[in-house]
């Protein structure tokens, strides 16, 4: 009668000890050569789900959402000052990038907070100037770009269009330090035309000697739309 062979049915010892290997669900520590560390969880030998992340190098830390090896979610990434640790952002990311809202900060007293694509501050936001200016608004592309306000620290204010972080468009600017109010066209930080009248002027800290002048030219503002028109033309 002939014998017959079963092949086996188990894996080879190597495909054991490489299962048992991988990281997977949550861990304790976990340290590179290099120094870096990370505590939380695992899937598929990659950083995935809630943990945190301490890079010596640089000395910052990531305590937040992984996904495939990336920061992915909602985390907060900080650096070592001195015993402890200074936030740097905290809210959302995608791809290891800051994406979504969020916030942002530069130093003590210079922030930004709002919405951010790949890295990027991109969408609506509001930023906190060093200086005590704060712009709010829309951001594209890391700038001011679009439709938005700045609030310069002594209330003056700039209410208008922006491009590539400059004012650009039309705006108005309220010199309420003055009693006053420029409204029409800007390139570049730079008005170019427009018409300048007295606002508030009664209240101004600082108002001019004299008021302004009424103008007493024929349909002012037919010929002032007119002359706009044609200089937002000429700059397409």
């Amino acid at each position: 009668m002939p014998i017959t062979k079963h092949p086996k049915t188990t894996e080879p010892l190597w495909k054991e000890w490489d299962y048992k290997a991988q990281k997977k669900g949550v861990h304790n520590t976990v340290y590179s050569v290099n120094g870096d560390q990370y505590t939380g969880e695992w899937n598929n030998n990659k950083k995935n789900g809630k943990g945190t992340m301490q890079w010596k190098k640089s000395r910052t830390i990531y305590d937040g959402d992984w996904k495939d090896d990336r920061r992915c979610g909602f985390g907060t990434y900080s650096v070592r000052d001195g015993t402890g640790f200074r936030k740097i952002y905290s809210g959302g990311w995608k791809n290891d990038k800051r994406h979504g809202y969020g916030t942002n900060f530069y130093s003590a007293n210079e922030y930004y907070e709002g919405e951010w694509y790949a890295d990027q501050r991109s969408g609506w936001g509001r930023m906190y100037y060093a200086d005590g200016a704060v712009y709010e608004g829309e951001w594209y592309d890391d700038k001011r770009n679009g439709d938005g306000m700045l609030r310069l620290a002594n209330e003056n204010r700039y209410e208008g269009e922006w491009k590539n972080g400059k004012k650009h468009g039309k705006g108005n600017f309220f010199y309420l330090d003055k009693g006053q109010v420029y409204s029409g066209v800007w390139v570049e930080d730079i008005p170019k035309c427009g018409s300048m009248e007295d606002f508030g002027r009664e209240g101004a800290p600082s108002p001019t000697t004299y008021p302004l002048p009424e103008c007493k030219l024929q349909d002012l503002k037919t010929v002032l739309k007119e002359t706009e028109e044609s200089f937002l033309d000429d700059q397409q």
